[in-house]
């Protein structure tokens, strides 16, 4: 049984831990109110720049890379969100998980994927173990700027803009976590480009990728100014900056419940053990008075036996 003193040690550094957990929850409590909110608000405007690109997409039959998908170029473009702190619980670590598992469908496949990784602790995870890494991202990760968005999306479509023989990639991916609620956060992996549309048997059109429906026939008539592949590459680098911010808002605000919960389990969870802790004290403490009671009353005992 551990000493009194060894056990007070314990007590007093657990204590010090559940303080830090204490106000690493109450930071993340203070700004997931304002998270939730950035990503909620910039989720309209992004819903009806990616219903205006469908429609563009719906309604024009040009040769156009929004659509293109060269079948002689098997490189694609990975990007994973991850986190710049810890403290976090799982957050990262299922983003990663999520990230091999892509990695590993595309490379059976026949597929060679470019990794991009935007985050401290991604970076991190793929130098440690040697991995190329085509494009990197660190120090906003719970709160990230346009700034930031448009740096990601300017590289990501520089590369599949590239043609094939430079380097280009023919389809772009995007890992991240999905806020739903303030205790769901689900990762998710969008294929962004190319837009694949389908027709159903209903006569709807829909992203083949995402499902979802554009509208019904007949198909109205568009007029493109000053043409259909200018109004196309004026809208892509938007579409794409609009996406990536809003994927990394989103994930800023999962980020940040991920971390309220985790710490609020932690927390939680050095209580549990200061009491078991505390505990154990007591029982130590109990067990050497009744030890020295008994030395003492062993020791009268003696005394009396010999007078």
């Amino acid at each position: 049984m551990p000493s009194q003193l060894a056990l007070k040690k314990r007590i007093a550094s657990t204590e010090s831990l559940g303080k830090i957990f204490k106000a690493q929850e109450m930071i993340a409590s203070s700004h997931i109110a304002k998270a939730r909110k950035v990503a909620l608000d910039a989720k309209p405007y992004t819903d009806a720049l990616n219903d205006a690109m469908l429609s563009l997409v719906a309604h024009t039959d040009i040769d156009h890379p929004i659509f293109r998908q060269e079948p002689d170029n098997n490189h694609v473009a990975v990007l994973a969100i991850t986190s710049d702190r810890g403290m976090a619980g799982a957050y990262t670590p299922n983003i990663l998980r999520e990230t091999e598992g892509l990695l590993a469908s595309l490379d059976k496949q026949g597929k060679v994927p470019q990794l991009y990784v935007a985050g401290r602790r991604g970076v991190s995870y793929y130098k440690y173990r040697n991995r190329d890494l085509e494009g990197t991202w660190e120090g906003e990760s719970d709160h990230p700027s346009v700034k930031l968005a448009s740096s990601i999306s300017s590289k990501l479509l520089e590369a599949y803009m590239r043609p094939a023989v430079e380097g280009g990639v023919s389809e772009l991916y995007i890992v991240y976590t999905e806020f739903v609620n303030l205790v769901v956060q689900k990762v998710r992996v969008l294929r962004m480009l190319p837009i694949a549309l389908v027709d159903d048997e209903g006569g709807e059109i829909r992203d083949q990728i995402n499902g979802k429906k554009i509208e019904h026939r007949p198909i109205p008539l568009y007029a493109f100014e000053p043409d259909a592949k200018t109004v196309l590459d004026t809208v892509l680098p938007l579409y794409v900056q609009s996406r990536i911010h809003e994927c990394l808002l989103t994930a800023a605000a999962s980020e940040t419940a991920s971390r309220q919960n985790a710490m609020h389990s932690a927390t939680d969870n050095a209580n549990k053990l200061i009491d078991q802790l505390t505990l154990e004290e007591n029982q130590t403490r109990q067990a050497q008075i009744t030890q020295e009671l008994t030395e003492i009353v062993s020791g009268a005992d003696a005394l009396k036996k010999k007078k």
